[in-house]
C-alpha cells in the first residue's frame, strides 16, 4: 500500500461507503458529536421529529456557550429544554458557564483517531489532536446521533509544511492570519489543511487548536495534525493520557496539493475589518485608535493566550479610551490562570473579566460603538457580527491585542518597549469535571420528557420539492456574503434559535429589509449570490428561516461547503451559473425538475421575464437528489420508513 498521510488515515478508518477519490461522495462513520446551544436547540427538535430513542455514537455533548446573556426568560428557556433532551435522548451536558465548546471538548472528550462532526463550523479545533473533526449543520449531527453516516465530497489534502520556529511576539494565530493572508477565506474550499514538518515541535496542542479553529475562515472542510509528543503532553495535563494514541504520516507520504511556511519569518498580522481574509502586517496599520480590546473565544482559548496578556499588562495600567474585555474560554483555564496569579495581573491592569463563553464573539454583548476601532482575538469580523452593525472589528494575536490595550492605538507588540514575556505554564491543569451531566441510563432516559416553554417552537413544514420549479427572484447579493448577513447572530435574534418562524423575521435584516415583507407576499422565491455564498457559521437557522418564508432555489457562482449541504438537506435547490445575473422580479422556471437533475449536471433555467437561458450545473450526488426532490432529509427519511 503507498504510504498514507495523517487524513487519509482518518478517513479510511470510518469509510463506510464510497471511494475516498476527491470528488467523490463518501460516508463516514460518526463516533462523537458536538452541538452548542445557538444551534442545539434546533438538533434536539430534530431528534424529537425523527422518533429517536438514544443516540448511537459513543459520546455526544451538548454545551451551552453562545446564548449566555439572560436579558429575558427565552434563553434560560432553551437552557431548561436542552438539559432536559439530553437526559431524554442520552447526551453529556455541560452546564452555562463551564467552556466554549471547542477547547472544553479539547480537554475532556477528545481523542486521537475519532471523527468528530458540530453543528458549529469551528468543530474543526479538535483536528489540533489528530482527530478527524468536521463542522456541519444540525441535521447531520442529528442524523449521526441517529446512527447515520456522514456524507461529504472526498476534499483534497493540503500538505502545509512548516519549518522553522516562532520568533518573540509571534505566536499561532500570526500562522492561520499569514495562510488567510496567502489564500482568502475561499482559499481551503473542497480541501482538508494538514499540517506537518519540523516546525511542528514548537507547537503545543493548544497552538494547533488555533491554527485548526480558523481553518474554517479559509472554508477548509476540516484541518488535522498528528498526534504526536505534544499532543500526549496536553492528554497528560488533563489526566487523560490513557486516551493518547499515536497517528502520523508515513514516510514518503504525498498530498494533492503543498505549501510551506517558515515560523522564523512571520511577522505580527492582522485582519482589517470586513473579512478574515483581509490580512496586512500589524506595522502597516500602526497607530490606527483603539477603544476595545476583547481577548478570549475559541480562536485564542488556551491558557497561554490569556497568561500571554497578563503577562504584558503586569505592573501596568491599560490605556484610559480601551475597554479591554477578557472572556475566559472555560472554567479550567480561569483556575488556571487564578492559580498562576494571572487573574490578579489582569484586574488590577483594568481589564474586565467576563463570564466563560462566546459573548462578544456571537454578537452576545461587547458590541462596540459606531465606527470606532475593536481588536479581537476571535475568528471571525463579518460585517455586524459584534452587534453593532456599522463596526470596525479587527482580528488579532494575543500579544497584539495586549499592545494595543497598552498603548490606544494598533501597535506592533515588537515596538510596545518591554520584553517579550517568557511564560511558566502549569504541567497539569485544573481538571474540573463537576459542570459536566453525564447522560442518563437508557431506561431511566425514556421516562424524561422534554422540558418545552411555549417560546420554543417547532420545525416548519418541508413540502416536496415541485414537479416544475417557478420562483421569482427576491433578492441579490454579492461575494463573500456570510451566514451572519443572511441571519443575524446577536442578543437580539440568538434567543429565538428555537423558534424559526419568529426568527425568520430576521432573516437578511440587515442587508435588506423589505426581504421578508417581499418574499411573504409572494412566497416561493429565488436568492441569487456571488462567489462564496453562505461563508462563516454552520447555522441551519440560514436556510431553514428562509426556507420557511418559500425559499426553493439559490443561484451562486459558487457556495461554503456547510451552506451548500444545508440547502440540500432543507429542500433548496443549489445551483451554480455563469453569465448574466438575474434582477430581483425575474421570474425563473426550472421544468420537470427531477428528470433535469437525474439526467445530468447541466441544468436549463428560463428567464420568462427577458425570455433568456440560464446556464447552470448542479453537484448533487443521487443520494442528495432524492433527498431534495422529497423536500430535506427529515421527509426523505420518513419516506423510507
Amino acid at each position: 500500500m503507498a504510504p498514507l498521510n495523517v487524513a487519509q488515515k482518518l478517513i479510511r478508518s470510518h469509510l463506510v461507503a464510497g471511494q475516498p477519490m476527491p470528488g467523490r461522495e463518501v460516508g463516514l462513520r460518526v463516533d462523537q458529536t458536538l452541538t452548542q446551544d445557538a444551534t442545539g436547540t434546533m438538533v434536539m427538535l430534530e431528534l424529537e421529529a425523527l422518533g429517536l430513542d438514544q443516540v448511537r455514537t459513543e459520546v455526544s455533548v451538548q454545551y451551552v456557550d453562545h446564548n449566555l446573556l439572560q436579558a429575558d426568560e427565552r434563553n434560560m428557556a432553551d437552557h431548561l429544554f436542552l438539559r432536559s433532551a439530553c437526559r431524554r435522548f442520552g447526551l453529556w451536558y455541560s452546564k452555562p458557564g463551564n467552556g466554549v465548546s471547542h477547547p472544553t471538548h479539547m480537554q475532556r472528550f477528545g481523542v486521537p483517531g475519532k471523527l468528530l462532526i458540530g453543528s458549529d463550523s469551528h468543530t474543526c479545533a479538535a483536528g489540533s489532536l489528530g482527530m478527524l473533526a468536521i463542522g456541519v449543520g444540525g441535521l447531520d449531527v442529528a442524523m449521526a446521533m441517529a446512527g447515520e453516516p456522514l456524507y461529504l465530497t472526498m476534499p483534497e489534502i493540503w500538505g502545509v509544511r512548516l519549518t522553522g520556529e516562532l520568533p518573540p511576539w509571534i505566536s499561532a494565530k500570526d500562522v492561520i492570519l499569514e495562510m488567510l493572508r496567502r489564500h482568502g477565506v475561499d482559499g481551503g474550499v473542497h480541501r482538508i489543511v494538514e499540517y506537518h514538518g519540523p516546525g511542528l515541535a514548537g507547537l503545543a496542542a493548544m497552538d494547533r487548536h488555533v491554527i485548526a479553529n480558523m481553518g474554517a475562515e479559509l472554508g477548509a472542510t476540516t484541518t488535522v495534525f498528528p498526534a504526536d509528543d505534544r499532543v500526549r503532553e496536553f492528554l497528560a495535563a488533563e489526566d487523560r493520557v490513557a486516551d493518547f494514541a499515536e497517528l502520523t504520516a508515513d514516510d514518503g507520504a504525498g498530498y494533492d496539493l503543498t505549501d510551506e511556511v517558515d515560523l522564523s519569518s512571520l511577522v505580527p498580522l492582522i485582519a482589517r475589518p470586513g473579512s478574515p481574509g483581509d490580512v496586512v502586517p500589524v506595522a502597516q496599520v500602526a497607530g490606527t485608535p483603539v477603544h476595545q480590546v476583547v481577548v478570549g473565544s475559541s480562536a485564542n482559548p488556551g491558557l497561554r493566550d490569556f497568561a500571554m496578556v497578563a503577562a504584558v499588562l503586569a505592573g501596568r495600567q491599560a490605556h484610559p479610551q480601551v475597554s479591554l474585555d477578557v472572556n475566559p474560554s472555560s472554567r479550567q483555564i480561569l483556575a488556571d490562570l487564578t492559580g498562576m496569579g494571572a487573574t490578579l495581573s489582569l484586574i488590577q491592569s483594568g481589564a474586565r473579566l467576563h463570564q466563560t463563553g462566546c459573548l462578544g464573539c456571537i454578537g452576545m454583548g461587547q458590541a462596540p460603538a459606531v465606527g470606532h476601532n475593536s481588536l479581537r482575538t476571535m475568528p471571525r469580523n463579518f460585517p455586524g457580527r459584534s452587534g453593532t452593525v456599522d463596526d470596525r472589528v479587527w482580528l488579532c494575536s494575543p500579544e497584539t491585542a495586549a499592545a494595543a490595550a497598552l498603548t490606544g492605538e494598533i501597535t506592533d507588540p515588537r515596538q510596545v518597549g518591554v520584553a517579550c514575556p517568557t511564560l511558566s505554564l502549569p504541567s497539569r491543569s485544573a481538571v474540573n469535571r463537576a459542570m459536566l451531566e453525564p447522560p442518563r441510563p437508557a431506561g431511566e432516559a425514556v421516562r424524561v420528557q422534554l422540558d418545552k416553554a411555549p417560546s420554543i417552537g417547532t420545525l416548519p413544514d418541508l413540502d416536496p420539492m415541485p414537479d416544475d420549479l417557478e420562483v421569482a427572484v427576491a433578492i441579490t447579493v454579492g461575494d463573500d456574503l456570510s451566514t451572519d448577513e443572511i441571519l443575524q447572530a446577536g442578543a437580539e435574534a440568538l434567543p429565538y434559535r428555537s423558534n424559526i418562524a419568529k426568527l425568520a423575521e430576521f432573516t437578511f435584516a440587515r442587508v435588506d429589509s423589505e426581504y421578508v415583507t417581499r418574499v411573504r407576499d409572494q412566497g416561493a422565491h429565488a436568492i441569487v449570490a456571488g462567489r462564496n455564498y453562505g461563508q462563516g457559521s454552520s447555522r441551519e437557522h440560514a436556510v431553514l428561516a428562509p426556507r420557511s418564508l418559500g425559499l426553493r432555489l439559490v443561484l451562486a457562482r459558487s457556495y461554503a461547503r456547510i451552506h451548500w449541504q444545508n440547502l440540500i438537506n432543507f429542500g433548496v435547490l443549489p445551483l451554480e451559473y455563469d453569465g448574466r445575473t438575474p434582477e430581483v422580479g425575474d421570474r425563473l422556471i426550472v421544468r420537470d425538475v427531477a428528470q433535469a437533475l437525474h439526467a445530468g449536471t447541466d441544468i436549463t433555467v428560463h428567464n420568462a421575464t427577458r425570455d433568456t437561458i440560464l446556464h447552470a450545473r448542479h453537484r448533487l450526488s443521487a443520494r442528495q437528489i432524492n433527498i431534495l426532490l422529497a423536500g430535506g432529509r427529515i421527509p426523505a427519511l420518513a419516506a423510507r420508513r
